[in-house]
């Protein structure tokens, strides 16, 4: 039980002093950084956060109460075959919910990753839209790894990165657009 407060210790220790590495991390970096270069990653160290909140909280709220009723569904305590007794351990429950947050969490990313990697120019939002069925096979892969083994959590996972990725193409979109236009602006003076 010690190791159990100690892991969710350090787990609430890193979570909630995240912002304040993340500050230090872009304070280090910022003197480094041409002014809109420093402008332009300010939404990112702002939002990260924020996603990384939202995708623990679907674990939190979504994700532990179905999980919950699908495990105590398969408890069996007045068959005549066999009886199965629900055992729980909080270092289990909890090495459970933290992973399942980190990697909600994590996964809540890919919005703003897409984007960071369409303003650099390193994809487009075509090569997205292309790519759309490797990357639906990519997600499966990665909630059938980062999930218990039952298609209920896989798919818990899946569906919201699925349509965090379509986010992430149209926010490719709209950074191509605006470029598109800067660029027009600037060819029309």
């Amino acid at each position: 039980f010690f190791f159990a407060k100690l892991k969710l210790a350090l787990f609430a220790g890193v979570f909630l002093s995240f912002p304040y590495l993340a500050w230090q991390v872009y304070a280090f970096v910022a003197p480094g950084l041409y002014k809109n270069e420093r402008r332009a990653f300010w939404p990112y160290l702002v939002l990260a956060p924020i996603l990384f909140t939202l995708g623990a909280s679907f674990v939190y709220f979504v994700m532990l109460p179905m999980l919950a009723r699908f495990t105590v569904g398969m408890e069996l305590t007045d068959s005549s075959v066999a009886n199965i007794t629900m055992l729980p351990k909080v270092a289990d429950y909890l090495s459970l919910v933290m992973a399942l947050m980190l990697a909600f969490g994590i996964s809540f990313q890919l919005p703003l990753i897409l984007t960071l990697l369409g303003k650099i120019g390193v994809v487009s939002s075509q090569a997205l839209a292309s790519g759309r069925k490797f990357a639906i096979v990519g997600i499966l892969a990665f909630s059938a790894v980062f999930t218990p083994p039952d298609a209920i959590s896989q798919l818990l996972l899946a569906v919201p990165v699925l349509l965090l990725y379509e986010i992430g193409i149209l926010s490719v979109k709209m950074i191509e657009r605006k470029e598109a236009e800067r660029e027009a602006s600037a060819a029309a003076e």
